[in-house]
């Protein structure tokens, strides 16, 4: 678009950027919202603008990172407005920016008084945007006949994660997310592992943005609390998996996972939530993790397994280079090299 892309988060705790330590503590949308609007800058204008952010703009990757006041139109007048999560703001930028597209671009699964405001957002022309095809096909059901245009564009993964020569623990596990994303049953499906197994550890890298009560912890795990992303993938590299055996929690898309196999790395994930299947690059990641023999059978073939190759690829669909064109096609055709793959639809 002409007049640039302007992303909006009204959401974060803090403000944060490209600048090395920002992202420390945040979450896998903060990321990601910073590696697509600094990929996209070399074509078009872009700027993200925080309600958390105080003081001077901070200019990184070429992306001008600035505060936001929700009641003011923005000062650089963009061509398309991309809002994290937002119902409510987008319909407010939509009325003050009438020449503007605008788009929620929805990173989680919106609680039951979303549904009131989707009227608002169709009524305004604005899109929503998810992360995963069943992300948008839980949204649509969800929205029924209130739904606005909805897509997905995957999130991404940076174009040189790959396997290397690390040797991989046969008895080291990796959680690798914040407490609330079911660590608890996690913790009691690895207590009843760790009886088949007894020489099992789990590492816990935990992002500190959430304190969550998660019950007694299990003897064996190690807690590695907040990693920044090179000691993370670190710990992918070594573990024999990623232990997540759950099922109260739905991810929209899963980025660890995308991750963790990108370096050879499986996920043991339950079969049907969220957008494990999607993301995951092999259906054998995918099984019922209330049967505890599944689990233990997926473990002791990975066991045997390790050594002989990568146990998992990156998909090539959620490269950063990837989703950058597909964003690119999303907001103007004519600056992608190749044809939009998730347009809008009603």
């Amino acid at each position: 678009m002409s007049g640039g892309i302007t992303f909006v988060d009204v959401l974060a705790p803090r403000a944060y950027s490209g600048v090395r330590g920002e992202l420390a503590g945040l979450g896998g949308t903060e990321a990601t919202l910073v590696r697509i609007a600094e990929s996209l800058a070399p074509r078009i204008r872009v700027t993200a603008r925080q309600s958390a952010r105080q003081g001077p703009d901070t200019l990184s990757g070429g992306v001008r990172y600035g505060g936001f006041d929700v009641r003011r139109p923005l000062p650089e007048a963009p061509g398309t407005i991309v809002v994290v999560n937002s119902w409510k703001v987008a319909p407010r930028l939509a009325r003050l920016h009438p020449g503007a597209r605008v788009i929620v671009w929805q990173h989680v699964f919106p609680g039951r008084h979303n549904r009131a405001l989707a009227p608002s957002l169709r009524a305004a022309g604005v899109e929503v945007l998810c992360v995963s095809a069943a992300h948008v096909d839980w949204l649509r059901r969800f929205l029924g006949t209130d739904a606005p245009a909805v897509g997905h564009i995957h999130n991404p993964i940076a174009d040189d994660l790959q396997p290397d020569d690390t040797p991989r623990d046969r008895d080291l596990l990796l959680f690798a997310s914040s407490p609330h994303k079911g660590l608890g049953q996690v913790f009691r499906r690895f207590e009843a592992l760790k009886d088949r197994l007894p020489s099992l550890r789990l590492a816990v890298a935990d992002p500190g943005y959430l304190a969550w009560p998660t019950g007694p912890v299990p003897d064996g795990v190690i807690p590695l609390g907040r990693l920044d992303q090179p000691e993370l993938i670190g710990w992918m590299r070594r573990a024999l998996c990623l232990f997540s055996p759950q099922d109260h929690f739905a991810e929209t898309f899963g980025l660890v996972i995308a991750e963790a196999n990108a370096v050879g790395c499986p996920a043991l994930l339950h079969r049907g939530l969220g957008a494990n299947d999607e993301v995951a690059s092999d259906p054998c990641q995918c099984i019922d993790t209330a049967d505890p023999k599944a689990i233990a059978a997926r473990i002791m073939q990975w066991r045997e397994a390790t050594g002989l190759r990568p146990l998992a690829t990156a998909r090539p669909e959620f490269r950063l280079s990837r989703v950058a064109e597909e964003w690119a096609g999303l907001l103007h055709p004519a600056t992608a090299d190749r044809p939009r793959t998730h347009a809008m639809q009603d």
